[in-house]
């Protein structure tokens, strides 16, 4: 195989039925024949950002790379920062991999990337932390000098005050992308835009914001694709789109906490602080993780079992399904120092809050509790999709489904790359 380039742009929240209107507009409609597609493609569990960028750059389920949601694994608070720092992933990367064999690299947002030494020209998904500004956030998540210079502070203008705002930061993520070809035509770029989950978690699954955000992406796509011409690697580069997850709509949050608090699982004070805790429940939007304080104590671990027992039969506190951490490995290969994961009724997201009321009503402040949101089993609500198109791909190869852990040894295939130790396959199929 004659030396390629690589681009993946995964669009969060990218579903099959989105393809409809995609496949219409002018990024991609000249293109459309040249495609091959995989109409749904099956995510992992949770389906959350985080754990699954993680499983589509290292092709292995989160009982490998050990990412389980956004955020630090930090129990008895709220809120805490997210897993921005390849440190976090416990498993080798397609970057790893690239790098390993002498290619240059490149990622702008995708998560869980920070400081990452297999990537050469680095933007990583970060934003101000501690109220420094927003070039000292880049340089200390990894991006170098050079990237600063000609990638950062050109696009920053789109950022700047907007940081996890949409379609703004979008914008920034894929100036910087398509900056990035133009100036270090790197042989592998991976990019996450996510206007489109944004537009989701704020409106609902099909709505005319949502098919606005679906506009904007056509436009952003047909620039990079317009940057790779730029570059003089348009004809040599193979050209992946894909997503992450699918969401669902839902109608209420629930304060998981806040019902083991009565359950005798939690110790609150009277001014709301948590003074103790034996159980918790770290909320993944429509599933939760619920850990033990002490996870050797089985007369709390059959505790909390009964009491979550009690509130799914119950039927009226938003709990579906509940996994026990050895059935959730078996099923899901979701694993982790948690005890139960806890699974939506398909209607109700969980929120960490131990503090009543127990059911609140949806805000669109934070994306787990939105009009639609995720966190759930794979195999609910529409799915993601991938297409793909350019010199070493099929055009008209289709496949029904794949699943996610496939991605990364495919995106390697098409570098004249593999990754042997995988749980997924590379996707032949696609490819001519």
């Amino acid at each position: 195989m004659n030396k390629r380039h690589v681009v993946v742009v995964s669009v969060d929240a990218l579903v099959y039925e989105d393809l409809e209107t995609l496949s219409k507009l002018y990024a991609l409609a000249p293109r459309w024949d040249k495609m091959a597609r995989v109409d749904r493609v099956r995510s992992i569990y949770p389906t959350i950002t985080y754990p699954c960028h993680s499983t589509m750059m290292t092709g292995v389920y989160p009982d490998r790379h050990h990412i389980v949601n956004n955020e630090a694994p930090i129990l008895g608070v709220e809120h805490c920062l997210w897993q921005h720092f390849r440190s976090s992933v416990k498993a080798p990367s397609i970057f790893d991999a690239a790098k390993k064999a002498g290619l240059t690299t490149a990622a702008v947002f995708w998560p869980v990337t920070g400081k990452d030494p297999a990537i050469d020209y680095l933007v990583d998904e970060y934003w101000p932390q501690h109220g420094e500004d927003s070039l000292s956030a880049f340089r200390d998540s990894g991006s170098s000098g050079e990237v600063i210079e000609k990638i950062v502070k050109p696009n920053l203008k789109y950022l700047e005050g907007k940081h996890r705002k949409h379609p703004y930061a979008d914008a920034f993520v894929m100036g910087c992308a398509a900056d990035m070809l133009r100036n270090f035509r790197p042989d592998l770029l991976m990019v996450h835009p996510a206007n489109v989950d944004s537009a989701r978690h704020a409106s609902g699954l099909f709505t005319p914001a949502v098919t606005n955000a679906l506009y904007d992406t056509n436009l952003w796509l047909e620039e990079l694709f317009k940057a790779a011409e730029d570059a003089g690697i348009y004809e040599d580069t193979n050209f992946f789109i894909v997503s992450d997850h699918g969401q669902i709509e839902i109608r209420r949050s629930v304060a998981l906490n806040a019902l083991l608090a009565e359950e005798g699982l939690l110790e609150v004070a009277p001014d709301g602080a948590l003074k103790d805790w034996t159980a918790f429940a770290k909320s993944g939007g429509t599933s939760a993780l619920v850990y033990l304080k002490d996870p050797a104590d089985k007369a709390a671990w059959n505790k909390t079992k009964l009491a979550l027992e009690k509130l799914r039969d119950s039927e009226v506190c938003g709990i579906g399904e509940i996994l026990t951490e050895a059935e959730a490995r078996e099923r899901y290969h979701l694993g982790g120092d948690f005890a139960f994961a806890v699974e939506t009724d398909g209607w109700t997201s969980f929120s960490t809050s131990w503090c009543k009321p127990v059911q609140k009503p949806l805000d669109n402040s934070d994306y787990r509790f939105g009009c639609a949101t995720h966190g759930h089993e794979p195999e609910k609500g529409p799915q993601p999709t991938l297409m793909a198109f350019g010199p070493d791909i099929q055009p008209g190869a289709h496949l029904d489904t794949a699943r996610l852990v496939d991605e990364a040894p495919t995106f390697a295939h098409a570098l004249g790359l593999t990754m042997p130790d995988t749980d997924g396959h590379c996707l032949t199929e696609l490819f001519r």
